[in-house]
């Protein structure tokens, strides 16, 4: 499935058979900004900021997903010794329902799955189809964060998602 990445190199082994043909991932780059910014845009009312983005690409775990050598999705998490979270998937408008949300978010649960006892994100509420991704992936509602988001009128909570990984001693 997913080998370690070096050197910006695709991290998808053999011909990429877990996103498809003509598919690969690579470490996100500043140079990607533009792309990540414009697909962000696409994808939610309130996209994260240049800032962010950067701030992501140069302090987290940063992979971006390609179509040859077209960027469309992205996926950036963190991890603080057993702990990860997921902090921002997306995949362009245009290649949505491929199912490559799900699969992006199986490069991440591999790539953590050794080191990682939870992983944890917080999704908008009135994202269903995200919410149904997470739940379908194993994550499991442990809370929610009151008017967390802002939204077209006003606030929106937050619900707090969590996936366990077994235990390997077990």
């Amino acid at each position: 499935m997913a080998k370690l990445p070096i050197d910006n190199k695709p991290v998808i082994s053999g011909s990429s058979e877990a996103f498809g043909k003509g598919f690969s991932t690579r470490r996100a780059i500043r140079d990607d900004l533009p792309t990540l910014l414009k697909i962000e845009s696409e994808i939610t009312p309130f996209p994260w900021s240049a800032r962010q983005f950067v701030d992501s690409i140069d302090s987290h775990e940063a992979y971006v997903l390609l179509k040859g050598k077209r960027v469309i999705a992205y996926l950036f998490y963190q991890q603080i010794l057993d702990q990860a979270e997921l902090l921002n998937i997306g995949v362009r408008l245009s290649f949505q329902g491929e199912g490559l949300g799900s699969q992006l978010l199986g490069f991440c649960l591999e790539r953590i799955r050794a080191s990682a006892a939870q992983l944890h994100l917080e999704v908008r509420a009135s994202n269903f189809t995200a919410i149904g991704l997470y739940l379908s992936s194993g994550f499991k509602q442990v809370g929610e964060r009151r008017a967390y988001y802002r939204s077209e009128t006003g606030r929106e909570d937050a619900l707090l998602m969590t996936y366990n990984f077994p235990d390997p001693a077990n």
